[in-house]
């Protein structure tokens, strides 16, 4: 696949041959799905916590007698059906994680690209860098593009005033290659690859 790079000042810089074997997938939405879910799990926090029988603070007094009263035989107030009493079966704290083979995440990221690719919203430019850390610079570069929503993937590293400028502007994310994960191209209209992200890409999912 060969896709034409510009700058960021939106002029011709050439073109780019791309991986088919990367950008040319047919994307699956349900590895698409899997992958995203793995991701938003393992991030979850998981501290949700409620109190039960055992927890809250309450008087272990029988409340009556066992027998004679014609009521139900009760214990204490700590059960679960009276005001202020413990919750049963609530949420504790856990991990909200689970496994998901190295090759499978490849793959989702593989057919992540590939949407974007095919869809259209995949742009290459020849590199993300910035004389100054000034966010008007590259707000009004950003304006120029027509770039709204958009996710950059640079090489091995991100240039300290790309980053500085980009981190004051809304809707645009900055990200190294080794951070590249479907999620975050997912939910970005663009996909936005600085040549060396590409060669960082495809030598990382060959």
């Amino acid at each position: 696949m060969k896709l034409d790079v510009i700058t960021l000042e939106a002029s011709p810089a050439g073109s780019i041959e791309l991986d088919d074997a990367i950008f040319g997938l047919e994307p699956r939405a349900d590895i698409l799905h899997r992958v995203v879910r793995w991701q938003l799990a393992k991030r979850q926090a998981g501290t949700h916590s409620v109190l039960g029988k055992s927890d809250v603070s309450y008087s272990t007094k029988k409340i009556y007698r066992q027998k004679g009263t014609g009521g139900a035989r009760h214990g204490s107030r700590k059960a679960p059906i009276f005001r202020h009493g413990g919750t049963y079966k609530g949420p504790t704290p856990r991990s909200h994680a689970h496994e998901l083979t190295k090759k499978f995440r490849a793959l989702g990221l593989r057919h992540a690209l590939s949407a974007k690719a095919g869809a259209g919203d995949l742009i290459v430019i020849d590199e993300a860098k910035l004389a100054e850390g000034k966010t008007k610079l590259l707000a009004q570069a950003l304006k120029g593009l027509g770039w709204t929503k958009v996710l950059v993937i640079d090489g091995a590293e991100v240039n300290s005033n790309f980053a500085l400028a980009a981190r004051n502007i809304d809707g645009i994310d900055v990200l190294p290659s080794v951070g590249a994960n479907v999620y975050d191209i997912l939910r970005r209209e663009k996909l936005v690859l600085t040549k060396a992200g590409v060669e960082a890409l495809e030598a990382r999912l060959k």
